[in-house]
């Protein structure tokens, strides 16, 4: 018997294992460096290398014929996956030289360093609970974090380099929850250029409110403690300090009593340190330089807004002596070059892959669905290295560059690897093949022209009415319509249930400029469920098979916010709702994304009574099903628990799904796999399916 889609995608961890990734190419293009199983069929990330002058790939590391792979992954380090919403095992992050020939990873706590030419593997004698390992430039050490100290090893003989054993809410060298859950940054340190210094982020907590996450199944297991920096609460006091290796410390003062945020740190040379930071209202981003002999601060660039400046991946940079970075000008997100912009103004800028004496390699959307890849010039010139419908990604080093590309006429990505002739090597997947192809409709709905994808049932005639699940995410910073067959597997099964699937981008949305994304700005629920309204109504005008009789909507984390809010608030419309993680009360979710967009719960109240779903609970006069993992440290389960009291206490039926010791990811395979043949249950009894 075939095996069924909701068992192949939770087996396979949505379609991940198996796919090439974290690809990076040296600074000469000679090496190209990925992860990807071992051999088709195996589950834990290898650590792979492609030479462009031979055309050869093989496996540096198997962590299926290493002991420490099997080792429980240190705290700290299943804390960063969190963070960054890692799935897979094995191998899942390492660091290279430029050149890509050393590479070192952590595997189980134990760290290795492997020559990418000769192939030689090396365990490196570390402390326990190793993670997050950086090689010195141009050198035999490597750096890397073990608890809350930083330490620094030659392979050999291992030693402290800074630590604060006394204070027990201090750390150093890891990056802070608001650094990992919401600007990106995953790491704490940095190697100067030299190899002579490390730059290190010293973290506090003691200011930030604990929390406690308790195991409702082991009534025996004390509750653990979090330290979450809720909207209106302090975040975690945050310092940077350059320590040489000798011990040496120089602090570096860069909130100056003015900001917040550190968003970033990189090394512009040897005695001068880069950082990014922001305001608390994010407002203002500011960029610093800091002397690593005195750390004494100086602001280079500073950009404002009105309603908040957008962190852009792989920007501020340096190319040479000019500054790179990314503003909002107009109706666009564009490169600046020393002040100038760059680039056309009809593309929108998503991210800065590189630069090189020429230019600026950059990720752009011409359309909200697409992703391409430019190399905008310092001279001016403009070269689309993608185009047509797709969304692609690129790594690249000298004059080597790796080309992802998703389309919605294939499954996965097309890996390649092309040089100044042309193509020189295809990466292949592992990944499985589908049970299912979708069959996605692009369209663009309403007044508002929102970017709208519909998949109906496989060999439906199109003539009769469907019953229609809405599937969105649909908040701010996130996009669920692209042109990727990849995005849609979950939907189409969900379709070939006998249902029309519809999954719109609104307002707060990227990729359609500043001006869209900023309509959300004080009010998380009006514009984003009006949208969602009226796609439904616009598509309705024009698809026949639309029932608007029987409409429901089910998504995960602001997507289950969204779908709580739809039937709070507009039962007309909305017969029946899956809420999955929802943000509920946003003065429990954190500040840096929750005050971007409401503001300071002490300066805009309303904001918050305009967002929030919990007084709206008397309203309820559908069907809602509420599923949260209990060891969310996100979307903690508050949320969903301070709801249900509401419903309850109003007299408003409802049911909850409580997922114990399932975090916001929910990487379990069983419960990932009966998660989707629960919801359709619901769904089927709550719409008069069955």
């Amino acid at each position: 018997m075939a095996e069924s889609f909701p068992r192949q995608h939770a087996r396979t961890r949505g379609f991940t294992v198996g796919a090439p990734r974290d690809i990076r190419v040296g600074d000469d293009g000679r090496r190209v460096v990925f992860l990807r199983p071992a051999i088709p069929g195996a589950v834990a990330n290898a650590l792979w290398r492609f030479d462009v002058t031979t055309g050869a790939e093989w496996v540096l590391l198997d962590p299926d014929h290493l002991d420490a792979a099997h080792r429980d992954v240190p705290d700290a380090e299943k804390a960063r996956r969190e963070r960054a919403r890692e799935r897979g095992s094995g191998v899942v992050a390492y660091d290279a030289d430029t050149a890509l020939s050393r590479i070192v990873c952590a595997l189980g706590g134990v760290l290795y360093r492997i020559d990418t030419d000769d192939g030689t593997l090396e365990e490196l004698t570390a402390a326990e609970g190793a993670f997050d390992p950086r090689l010195q430039p141009e050198g035999d050490l490597v750096a890397y974090v073990a608890g809350a100290e930083v330490r620094v090893t030659d392979g050999h003989d291992d030693r402290l380099i800074v630590s604060e054993p006394t204070a027990e809410s201090v750390s150093w060298g890891s990056a802070e929850f608001i650094a990992g859950e919401e600007m990106g940054r995953t790491r704490g340190f940095w190697w100067s250029p030299d190899g002579q210094r490390l730059a290190v982020e010293r973290v506090d907590v003691e200011p930030v409110q604990q929390w406690w996450i308790a195991a409702p199944v082991d009534p025996a297991a004390a509750p653990r403690a979090v330290r979450y920096p809720a909207a209106g609460t302090a975040n975690a006091a945050v310092a940077l300090a350059i320590i040489d290796l000798d011990g040496a410390r120089v602090d570096v003062d860069w909130a100056q009593g003015r900001f917040e945020y550190l968003a970033d740190v990189f090394w512009r040379d040897p005695e001068r340190l880069t950082l990014v930071v922001q305001t608390r209202d994010q407002r203002t981003l500011a960029i610093l330089e800091a002397d690593a002999a005195s750390g004494t601060v100086t602001e280079i660039h500073r950009h404002s807004d009105d309603h908040w400046v957008e962190l852009v991946a792989g920007a501020p940079r340096w190319a040479d002596d000019r500054l790179v970075t990314v503003a909002d000008l107009g109706d666009a997100r564009r490169v600046v070059v020393d002040g100038s912009p760059i680039g056309p103004s009809d593309l929108q800028v998503r991210r800065v892959v590189a630069t090189d004496d020429a230019g600026v390699w950059v990720l752009v959307s011409p359309t909200p669905e697409q992703v391409d890849v430019a190399h905008f010039g310092f001279d001016e010139s403009v070269t689309m290295h993608t185009s047509g419908s797709g969304v692609h990604g690129a790594s690249v080093g000298g004059p080597t560059r790796v080309v992802s590309s998703a389309s919605l006429e294939w499954f996965g990505a097309r890996v390649e690897v092309w040089g100044d002739d042309g193509l020189i090597h295809t990466i292949g997947s592992y990944a499985e093949t589908p049970v299912i192809a979708p069959r996605v409709q692009l369209r663009r709905l309403g007044s508002r022209r929102l970017a709208t994808a519909v998949l109906g049932p496989t060999g439906h005639d199109g003539r009769s009415p469907l019953p229609v699940l809405l599937d969105p995410y649909g908040g701010p910073h996130a996009q669920r319509v692209q042109a990727a067959r990849g995005l849609y597997l979950t939907s189409q099964w969900f379709a070939d249930q006998g249902f029309l699937v519809v999954i719109t981008d609104g307002r707060g949305t990227p990729a359609r400029g500043p001006a869209f994304e900023r309509e959300v700005h004080g009010d998380l629920a009006g514009p984003v469920l009006a949208d969602q309204v009226d796609a439904l109504e616009a598509l309705a005008d024009v698809d026949s098979r639309v029932d608007l009789d029987r409409v429901a909507i089910r998504g995960w984390s602001f997507g289950g916010y969204l779908a709580a809010l739809a039937v709070l608030s507009r039962p007309d419309r909305f017969h029946a709702a899956i809420a999955g993680a929802p943000v509920t009360d946003w003065r429990l979710y954190d500040t840096h994304y929750t005050e971007r967009y409401l503001g300071h719960p002490e300066d805009a109240p309303q904001a918050y009574v305009r967002s929030d779903l919990v007084p709206l609970a008397a309203q309820l006069d559908r069907p809602l099903l509420l599923i949260h993992g209990l060891a969310d440290d996100n979307v903690v389960a508050a949320h969903t628990l301070e709801l249900s009291r509401a419903l309850l206490e109003a007299g408003r039926p409802h049911q909850v799904l409580p997922l114990s010791g399932v975090t916001h990811m929910t990487p379990q395979e069983s419960v990932a796999e009966n998660l989707l043949l629960l919801q359709l249950a619901f769904l089927r009894t709550s719409l008069g399916l069955d």
